[in-house]
């Protein structure tokens, strides 16, 4: 149902800086500056994870150009939230649920003290940095979410704004008095939402979702997200259950928690570290889609950034156990990037253990795309702001879930995105209003 789209108020992605790249690694079959056709892609078997492999034909195809980036090129996080870590002191702890306790900003748990074989909180500690990972303080983006089956573009699709901020846990100078807190006695972690601009009947369509503090705590004390949208044709408001997070969005084989390989409740699943591998993976794109240009190839099935630049990266693999047995997935592993945390890929199994969805991402560093002309930065460069001089974004610009099992799948592509959060305290407290959805409608 269309009320679902309230997951695309949630596009914040992790960032970080490029200073330095590796100029070399031992035994890859592969530089940096080479490219990649069709007839060789068995050069990248190595280098990716057996479920996306399995199904390459709906990634890798013939006319492709795969550039070989950087070697472990470095994103440093913006000097703010490595100032918020040090202060933290990386004195988070794991409780109850998998819950997450003593964490005040920054990042929460220690990479070079991650221990995947030795300690069997690894997994969660390692999704926690993921969900506590730099993404700004804000949230602002257009997007386009279209609807696929075996290369055929169906009628079925979105497009719309998101826009959201961070209303505690902030790392700015500026709010460590008040412990990240924007406003005094915040219950809140964040708030935003979305709206629809097209097709026209789903046009005007607004959402408002609250992510509370207690979402981070065990699950008899956890708060989950308050959700409402406004329904033009009914012209009223209605509130959103968080039991649809895991429901199809309109019908299409994406959900709200398959957002960024992950956008769920982390105490709702069991956490498990299954290991590490260097991956090579569409981490910092050069081509510029929708709405830039038409001429990005996707793919004959729609579903590829095989056109594009990679780059070879060190990856966690993690794996998710829902608690919850109405869950529609048995298990999902997740490769996540071990220096930004961004989400590589991931690989979904139903019910019967058998794989069937596969998610990956591309993305774009803002630091590439310093220029004057909005038009020509590919939408890529964030603004600082007061306590935040240096940005360092490493933003996703490119979502794709593919149903192996049907062929179907969505892609969601974005731009105009950036942290960047709003500066005005009273266009926040409006942005944050249940009123504004029906204001004036």
């Amino acid at each position: 149902m269309r009320t679902a789209l309230l997951c695309l108020s949630l596009v914040v992605a992790a960032g970080a800086r490029a200073d330095t790249a590796v100029d070399a690694l031992p035994d890859l079959p592969f530089k940096e500056g080479d490219v990649i056709s069709y007839e060789e892609i068995d050069k990248l078997k190595s280098f990716l994870p057996p479920p996306f492999w399995e199904n390459r034909e709906f990634f890798f195809y013939e006319g492709m150009n795969l550039e070989i980036g950087p070697m472990q090129r470095a994103y440093p996080v913006s000097p703010t939230y490595e100032a918020a870590t040090q202060r933290g002191g990386w004195k988070a702890t794991i409780g109850r649920d998998g819950a997450l306790e003593n964490w005040i900003g920054g990042q929460p748990f220690d990479p070079a003290k991650l221990d995947c074989k030795g300690d069997p909180n690894a997994g969660v500690k390692i999704i926690w940095n993921f969900k506590k990972a730099w993404n700004g303080s804000g949230g602002d983006a257009e997007w386009y979410y279209s609807y696929w089956d075996r290369g055929e573009q169906l009628p079925l699709y979105y497009r719309g704004s998101a826009k959201g901020i961070m209303l505690a846990r902030r790392v700015e100078p500026q709010f460590i008095e008040t412990k990240g807190d924007l406003f005094a006695g915040e219950k809140r972690l964040s708030g935003g939402g979305i709206t629809v601009v097209a097709p026209q009947d789903a046009r005007g369509i607004m959402t408002l979702s609250y992510v509370y503090k207690e979402e981070d705590g065990p699950l008899d004390k956890a708060k989950n997200q308050d959700t409402w949208v406004w329904i033009p044709d009914l012209r009223r408001v209605r509130r959103i259950s968080t039991a649809q997070r895991t429901d199809s969005v309109s019908g299409t084989d994406f959900t709200i928690d398959d957002l960024r390989s992950f956008n769920g409740v982390v105490p709702q699943y069991e956490w498990s570290c299954l290991g590490e591998q260097r991956v090579i993976a569409p981490v910092n794109v050069k081509g510029l889609a929708y709405p830039y240009s038409d001429n990005y190839n996707f793919g004959p099935y729609g579903f590829s950034f095989a056109d594009d630049r990679w780059e070879v990266r060190d990856a966690w693999i993690i794996r998710f156990d829902p608690k919850n047995e109405d869950h529609p997935y048995h298990h999902k592993d997740i490769w996540l990037d071990k220096e930004t945390y961004e989400p590589l890929f991931s690989a979904a199994y139903d019910r019967k253990k058998e794989l069937w969805k596969v998610i990956w991402h591309a993305h774009r560093f803002s630091e590439d795309w310093k220029t004057g002309d909005p038009l020509n930065n590919g939408g890529a460069w964030t603004e600082p702001w007061e306590g935040v001089e240096v940005v360092n974004d490493l933003r996703t610009v490119g979502d794709i879930i593919v149903n192996v099992q049907t062929g179907t799948g969505n892609r969601i592509e974005f731009w105009n995105a950036s942290g960047r959060p709003e500066m005005s305290r009273g266009k926040i407290r409006a942005l944050v209003d249940i009123g504004r959805l029906n204001k004036g409608r």
